[in-house]
């Protein structure tokens, strides 16, 4: 019997490794698997290359786990976090400053279209976006009809880590208005995607239509109730 949950959010995050590349999902703090980054705080993984929206909001979530200084590397297109007086909150702010994290800046929908097309099995694809500027360092360019390009490349990851509303045992899963964000995209594009739920419904409970993101594209499936 095909079940993809699993019992404990540490049990969910257990067998992430030093060096794996993770693709957060979130908008702000919108969405964002708050309790599975925590667990991967307690689970001591590092080294790793976090992919994200943005370097995370307010002092839990992604901004504790960058504070640990075990993340190596971020890919994200908005690295600066909100003002706030939480200590936690300007955690990658601090360390890139000190030259302790590295940073690959990427406008925001270039970033979806490169775990798009790693989704999709795509390879490299042409972007106008970004093209004459310092986001096209190193990059290969053309002008194809009269209009500049750069060449993008997929990005694939070892997990994506994401925050649904609903799942079932095979791990269908349904979003919640704005926390659907990036997830969607982010589930398609890694070897194995866990997601933290509101609720695990019977199979049958969502309706073929409602699905948003295939269990195909899911491994693990934990419940944690806010």
């Amino acid at each position: 019997m095909l079940d993809k949950t699993v019992g404990s959010l540490s049990e969910a995050v257990s067998e992430i490794s030093d060096g794996s590349t993770i693709l957060v999902g979130g908008f702000g703090g919108s969405g964002a698997p708050i309790a599975l980054l925590d667990a991967l705080i307690g689970h001591g993984a590092r080294d790793l290359v976090i992919v994200s929206n943005n370097a995370g909001s307010g002092p839990e979530g992604l901004n504790a786990l960058i504070a640990t200084g075990r993340v190596r590397k971020l890919i994200c297109s908005y690295p600066k976090s909100p003002a706030t007086s939480q200590p936690l909150a300007a955690a990658f702010e601090q360390l890139y400053r000190a030259g302790k994290i590295e940073l690959e800046c990427i406008p925001q929908g270039t970033l979806v279209e490169r775990m798009r097309a790693a989704g999709a099995g795509l390879g490299p694809f042409f972007s106008p976006t970004g093209y004459g500027t310092l986001l096209a360092e190193g990059k290969e360019s053309r002008v194809i009809d009269g209009v500049g390009y750069v060449l993008e490349q997929p990005i694939r990851a070892d997990y994506t880590l994401v925050n649904a509303d609903r799942a079932d045992r095979w791990g269908n899963l349904t979003y919640r208005l704005a926390g659907r964000n990036f997830a969607p995209v982010m589930c398609t594009a890694a070897r194995c995607t866990i997601a933290q739920v509101r609720e695990i419904v019977p199979l049958g409970s969502i309706l073929p239509e409602q699905v948003i993101t295939p269990g195909i594209f899911v491994q693990k499936v934990v419940c944690h109730a806010a």
